[in-house]
């Protein structure tokens, strides 16, 4: 299935994405996380059309050639993915599935504008207060990176040797993923051409926006929504608490077997299929 290059002007500047699948389909938007970009989920993206979704995969705020400006705060974030809703699919609510900073960004949409989202999927990051609120020892030991990136001159470590440590991060998040090296160059040049703005996403966690992000945040989600985490994630522990009280819709927490941090990736077919089984539900479950 062929996904093309467009792009969508937006207030922030001119956005750039792919587009594909069926385009009678379910609007549906696909989020990426750190360190990444849409081309590495082109299967995925492909097995997402193949069930009837229309599909727009953006490069987000911070990665070229989508604006690499700042700020990076939540507000920010969200006001970009709100803007390309709009402009993209102004009378149709989509279907949003967000990977790991996307994942983040899926629930701020959520609690900001839940209108706009018929349904939503995070995957690989738990809802980002239950994530503060269960600061062990492992998980922080996982995150040393996010120190790392608090550093004047972390672009040039992160740069260093052909990307090295970027490389490295994916072999220990997503343990069983090998990425076809024309795959691999392809997210390399993204990378290298966005440096340092990549990193500043983990910079606006520790500034004043982040309290009301926060606040809202607090709020109960009413839009259907679906977690999905890999059991062999090496970036982010599966979630180990109860937080159901978040969700105040329709909801639902799978963790997939003997996938990573990139489940998406890992497993293209399988995680769509659990998509398009979850949402073809005429009843969801409601949370306990």
């Amino acid at each position: 299935m062929e996904f093309e290059h467009v792009t969508f002007d937006l207030p922030h500047g001119t956005f750039h994405a792919l587009q594909g699948g069926d385009p009678d389909g379910q609007p549906t938007i696909v989020l990426h996380g750190f360190p990444d970009h849409p081309p590495t989920a082109k299967p995925f993206l492909a097995e997402l059309g193949r069930r009837g979704r229309h599909v727009v995969a953006p490069w987000l705020r911070g990665y070229a050639p989508s604006p690499t400006a700042g700020p990076f705060d939540f507000a920010a974030l969200t006001s970009d993915v709100l803007a390309l809703i709009d402009r993209w699919s102004p009378g149709q609510p989509v279907e949003l599935i967000g990977h790991d900073w996307g994942g983040a960004i899926t629930y701020d949409v959520c609690v900001t504008a839940p209108e706009r989202i018929k349904r939503a999927v995070t995957m690989a990051f738990p809802h980002p207060l239950t994530f503060l609120s269960q600061p062990r020892l492992s998980q922080l030991r996982r995150s040393w990176y996010m120190g790392l990136f608090q550093l004047p001159g972390s672009g040039w470590i992160v740069s260093a040797r052909d990307l090295a440590l970027i490389d490295h991060l994916w072999r220990q998040w997503s343990p069983g993923l090998s990425l076809d090296p024309v795959v691999q160059a392809e997210l390399h040049e993204t990378l290298r051409a966005s440096m340092p703005a990549p990193l500043r996403y983990y910079r606006g966690l520790l500034r004043p926006g982040m309290l009301g992000a926060m606040r809202r945040l607090s709020q109960p989600i009413t839009t259907p929504l679906l977690q999905l985490h890999g059991s062999d994630d090496g970036c982010i522990f599966p979630q180990q608490v109860n937080d159901r009280h978040r969700f105040a819709g329709p909801h639902a927490l799978e963790v997939v077997p003997e996938v990573g941090h990139f489940l998406h990736i890992d497993a293209p077919e399988a995680i769509a299929e659990r998509i398009a089984a979850w949402a073809e539900q005429r009843h969801f479950p409601l949370p306990r």
